[in-house]
Parts: C-alpha cells; structure tokens; sequence
C-alpha cells in the first residue's frame, strides 16, 4: 500500500507528464512494446516543472524511479494500452562527472559520464524473476532476482522440504542485459595519465545499441561492489554504474567549451595577417627551424573537409604525413607537442605496438562472465576525429604496418578475429615518425631505398619530409643559441619557483621565456583547432582549382617525354586540394583563395624535391615512392638482367661476374653501380650463383 507521501510523489510525476510529455506519451503507447519500450525525461525539464523533485531524483533515483514508472502506468491512456513493463529513463543532467572525478560521495546517486566504448559484451538473457518447481510436489516458488548473486529458494513452499528444485524457464521472467566498459575520452588528458575506466551494466531496450570505439554520453546510477573472495573480503570497494541511457555522441564529438570569449579571440586571431608564422610559431616552439614541416602540422591539425558525394561514397579529408630523419633532429618531440594540442589524439611508439595494438583486439578475460570474446579499440580507433602520432613506424614488424592501409585510405578497421566480424571507424590523421634504413641518410642512394617501410604504405602518406642534419656554420649557430636560449629559460623558471632565496625577477624570467614561448598559447591554439573543425566546410573558387590544376598538369607534362619517367600520382592531386582546404581553415574562411592553393602547391613541391627526386638523373619520379624503385633503377636492373641471360649462354657455369660488369661499363654504367645492382638481384633471388661469381638467371 503506497503511503501518503508516495502518492503524493506519484501525483506530482502525472502531472509533470500531462504539462510536458503529453505527445511523447501518445508516442509511446503507439508504439509499445515492440517498437519502444521507455519514456526519455530531459532532466532539465523537470527542473523546470519542480527543482525539488529534480534535485531529489538526482540524490534518490532508485526510489524515485520507481515512482516516475508508476505513474506513468496510472497515466490515463485509452482502454486497450497498457504500459506495464515501460521504463522511464532520465538524461540531460546539467553537468558531466569525469570518470576520474568519481568518489563515495556519489554512491548512489545519479551521474553522467562521457567517453569511449572500450568493450562490449554480447547482449545475454538476465534472469529477473526466476520460477522454481519443487521436483518433489511441483509447487511454483518465484524468487526476485535482485542482487548480483542468484537467490534459490531455502525450503519448498508446499512440501516443506529442502528441495531438490528446477527452474521452469516459461513461468521466469527475462531481461536482456548487456555490459561495457567506458573509458575517459583521450582529449580530457594530460601527457603521462593513464586513461581510467567504468562498468556500466545496461538492460532491455538501450542493449546492443554500441560498439566498441564509439564516443557515448552514459547516465546511471553508481553501484558500489566489494572486493575479495567469499572468504576473504576487503574494506575496499569497487565502482559500477546501472546504466540508465546511453547516448552516441554526435560525429565531431570535442569534449571542449569554446564560451563567447574564446570565439572572439579566435576570430580576431583569425583576422591576423601573419596568422601562418603564427601557427608555425605555436608549434614545439623549443625545436629550431623546419619551418615547412610546422606550418604541414598545422595544416594536419585543421585538415581538409570530408566529402560526402551524392552516391554514398566518401573521400577522407584528413592528412597524412611523416617525417623521416636522421636521429637528433626533434622529430619525437615534435610528434608529441602536436599530440598534445590535437583535440583528440593518441601517442604510440612503434616498438611498442602491434597491429591489435594499433587497430583491435580481440580479448577474451574477466570482463562480462569472461566465456566470450570482445573486441578492444586500439590506437587508431581511440584517434578517431583526432591524430594518430606514431613514432618508429620503421621499428614495426612488417605484418604491423600492412595493418595500417585500410585505416589510412578508407579509415576504417575490419576486424575478423575469434569469430567476430566489426567494421570500425578510424577517421583520424597519421602523424608519424621513421628512421632512413641505416639511422642516417645517405644523400647519394635513392630515397626510396632508405625508408625501411613497404611502398603501400608510404604512398598513402600526403607529405613526406626528410629531416637531414648537415653541418652548416651559420645554422649551428643559430642552432645552439636557440638551446642554451631554451634551456637558459628553463633554468630561471626552476631557480625562481623552486628556490626561495632567488634573486630573479618575474620580468627578467618573462623576458627570457618570451623568446621561447608558443606564439598562441596551447590551450586557445586547441580551442581554434576544435572551432574551426566544427563550424567551416570551405569550397574551392574557380581560381584555386585552376591554381592546383595547372601545377599537376605542368608536373605530368616533364613526363611525356619517351624515356621520361612518371613525375607525380593522382594521389598528390588529392593531398593538394586537402591542404588548400585546410589553408582556408586556418583562416576560418568559408572559400578556398588562390592564396591557399599557392600555399599548398609550396608545401607539395618543397616535399617533392625532397623525396620524389631521382639522385641520379634529378628528375621527378613518383616511383621513387609509390614502388621504392626509381625508373632509372627500373631500366639498369633490367639491363643487368638481360646483361647475364645474354652471357650465360656463352658459358657452361654461368655468366662470369667479372665478364658482366665489363660489359656494362661498356654500356656506360658506373662498376660500383653495377656491382650494387647484382647485389640486389641475388639478394631477390631472381639470379643466383651455381658456382664462385658465376651467375645465372632464374
């Protein structure tokens, strides 16, 4: 029998529903049970009709719950209808609980939490209300099944006798049940945190809904469970939340309140006209020079615009890029200050991750009842919207990187592991960092040849710098003012916050760290990124199109000649248009200029002198890259070849190596070149030696 108060409670959510949900109710009933089976409440909307009765669901939502669904089953509908199972689930609390952020004063009340799908089990059948048959005289005992143990009936509520029982699964009661496990969005974190995590337990109708990867917005109350065995429990607790929605965050989730403040400062840094130098300066700020690769990163961060085309396909907009060095030059450093400022980002290191690292695993452990198996994100997919930093790509077993093309050109991961077949999605940038094959360049050797990564994988890049250290008096110079300048900075910063007895001034610290400082402070540079992500979706003007046009035609043509090789991809052609888009981003501006397809072409050309070069005849040659083997290369391989078919016929053993490199310096080749080409063939396998330095194709 409900108490007066507890009708009154009830009275006062059918009134709530006939001021505010009158529509949604009518809904409801029309389409209950087998299309929808809850009630959403907008938290705010019962604020609105009663602080008090709000404030109480928030501090009491099991009770009051209960409540909420009683009404709504004494709420007149016509005869026919009936809401009996309908559940009422509330969203929309004012403010997000970071998951770090949980503490006992929160046991059971109610809180929301933002962040990543993590794992998913499969949805399972629950067990609510569990009918148990006396096997002795059939009497039905039904025991609610509350907690997280499984209750049996003590005794037989005819016979009186312990039992033994069975469970009639017809007369029980079922729920589907399912559990995830959330954790904290990337973008919340500060380098060095590990990302923490909750178990959410959802049931019925918001089972099945996500998977793992996706960014969510949970609302739920928080469970406290014990740890220990039986026989041994602890003081100590472990957290849960009863999931009560979950909710799939919109596509450009961005965990980030930009206030009217932050947009007028972006927009009047947008207005400036050295907004490019700025973005350079804005970037690792310690590391001197590359003032090229800074201004790609900052085109990176913003990136091109995703297109959506009317047949359902989807052409990426984000950039790819890798920086390829001699060892010492700041690429590591550099990697992890724009993993710092990306919105959303992650940071591995080759070394240390496999290809389940980097795209899903398939896990199979505690989680759940720890029979099944689960996928768990990986690096790539926790990047999604963001940037993937990845440092010593060229430390990755091979099978790790062929892991990465799908991600990089159609961004997504299918995933077939352990029986599961997911389709996850990995919109992210590739940032990544390599080593030239033998740990510094050399500048005489193709370049292709010195990246110790497969072609595939290296044509999918947009930009590829090379990052030499050649000794030049004047930039060392430079160089090194530059570090003592930093490190200078460092140590008046250190002396004066940890000395109490320093003698320097807080000016004379500014004045020094000022030389050193981001030209655009980390956290509004962070805020722009997110600002100009969200809000422009530029379109190119007929003089932008005709800018990139006319350098990709000029570049084909230096290949038309007969014996010219292919200079540049279609590919290119696309990163171009990305990088003009993200030049008009940077600007917040609604139209791709000249100007910004200007800045593009520079950057694509600076990048292909770089590394699309030919050492030997200095012409551009895509195949430099797209296949690892230049077309001069191409054409002396095969020469050599057809060099040893031609004189293996005229001797018994073989081809003399001694006799072919004669004769190809007869033909104008170099003899160490000669001599590294035979090399490279026997290592192929495509000749080999029946006896000493004879030689014989396959």
């Amino acid at each position: 029998m409900a108490r007066a108060d507890d009708t009154e409670l009830i009275d006062q959510f059918e009134e709530f529903y006939r001021s505010y949900y009158r529509n949604e109710i009518g809904e409801l009933a029309q389409k209950y049970p087998s299309e929808q089976k809850s009630l959403y409440i907008d938290w705010q909307d019962l604020y609105r009709f009663d602080p008090d009765l709000a404030d109480d669901f928030r501090n009491k939502p099991g009770q009051l719950r209960e409540y909420a669904e009683e009404a709504l089953r004494l709420y007149d509908l016509p005869v026919d209808v009936s809401l009996g199972q309908a559940h009422v689930r509330v969203h929309g609390l004012p403010e997000t609980t970071g998951i770090r952020a949980i503490r006992a004063d929160h046991r059971g009340r109610l809180i929301t939490v933002q962040g990543i799908i993590r794992k998913a089990t499969d949805v399972r059948p629950k067990i609510t209300t569990a009918a148990f048959e006396c096997q002795r005289c059939g009497t039905l005992t039904r025991i609610p099944q509350e907690s997280g143990d499984f209750q049996e009936p003590h005794e037989c509520q005819g016979c009186e006798r312990q039992g033994p029982f069975h469970i009639n699964f017809d007369q029980s009661e079922f729920i589907d049940a399912q559990k995830l496990r959330v954790q904290e969005s990337p973008e919340g974190l500060r380098g060095g945190e590990t990302p923490q995590s909750i178990d959410v337990n959802i049931e019925d109708d918001i089972t099945g809904e996500v998977t793992a990867g996706d960014h969510v917005s949970v609302t739920g109350v928080l469970r406290l469970e014990q740890q220990g065995s039986d026989r041994e429990k602890s003081a100590m607790f472990d957290v849960y939340m009863d999931g009560l929605t979950v909710e799939i965050e919109d596509e450009q989730f961005e965990d980030m309140d930009i206030t009217d403040e932050d947009k007028k400062e972006i927009v009047e840094l947008s207005n400036q006209p050295d907004i490019y130098e700025r973005m350079e300066g804005a970037i690792a700020p310690s590391i001197y020079g590359y003032e090229k690769e800074k201004r790609a990163m900052a085109f990176q961060l913003f990136s091109g615009v995703t297109k959506h085309l009317p047949d359902g396909s989807r052409t990426r907009g984000d950039l790819h890029m890798l920086l390829i060095g001699d060892p010492g030059t700041g690429k590591s450093a550099m990697l992890q200050y724009v993993k710092n400022i990306a919105p959303r980002s992650v940071y591995t290191s080759g070394k240390g991750s496999s290809s389940a690292g980097l795209t899903a695993a398939a896990v199979r452990d505690d989680f759940g009842e720890g029979q099944q198996w689960t996928l768990e994100a990986g690096a790539l997919v926790l990047a999604d919207q963001g940037i993937a930093a990845v440092d010593e790509l060229d430390k990755m077993s091979t099978d790790d990187q062929s892991a990465m093309h799908e991600a990089l050109e159609q961004q997504s991961i299918s995933v077939s592991k352990a029986g599961i077949n997911a389709t996850l999605k990995s919109r992210c940038s590739l940032l990544g960092a390599a080593n030239p094959t033998y740990g510094r360049f050399d500048q005489y050797e193709p370049i292709g040849e010195q990246i110790d990564l497969e072609p595939p994988l290296i044509s999918r890049f947009d930009l590829i710098f090379t990052v030499t250290d050649q000794p030049d008096e004047e930039e060392d110079a430079e160089l090194a003012e530059h570090i003592l300048q930093t490190n200078y900075a460092g140590e008046l910063n250190t002396h004066r916050t940890k000395t109490s007895t320093s003698n320097y001034t807080e000016e004379e610290v500014r004045q020094v760290t000022d030389e050193v400082a981001p030209t655009i402070e980390p956290d509004l540079f962070r805020k722009y990124v997110a600002y100009a992500k969200r809000n422009c979706f530029p379109t190119m003007t007929e003089e932008a199109k005709a800018q990139i046009q006319q350098f990709y035609v000029d570049l084909r043509a230096q290949g038309t000649g007969e014996d010219a090789p292919v200079p540049v991809t279609a590919r290119k052609l696309e990163a171009l248009v990305r990088l003009a888009e993200a030049s008009a981003r940077v600007r917040l501006s609604d139209t791709v200029e000249q100007e910004d397809a200007k800045r593009a072409v520079d950057i694509a050309e600076y990048c292909l002198k770089d590394i699309g070069l030919d050492p030997e005849t200095g012409e551009l040659d895509a195949d430099v890259v797209e296949t690892g083997t230049s077309k001069s290369q191409r054409d002396r391989i095969k020469s050599i070849k057809n060099l040893i078919a031609d004189i293996e016929s005229e001797y018994d053993e073989g081809a003399p190596v001694d006799v072919i490199i004669e004769r190809a310096e007869e033909a104008g080749m170099d003899v160490d070149t000669a001599k590294h080409e035979i090399d490279k063939l026997k290592e192929k396998g495509e000749v080999y030696e029946p006896r000493t330095d004879h030689l014989r194709t396959t």
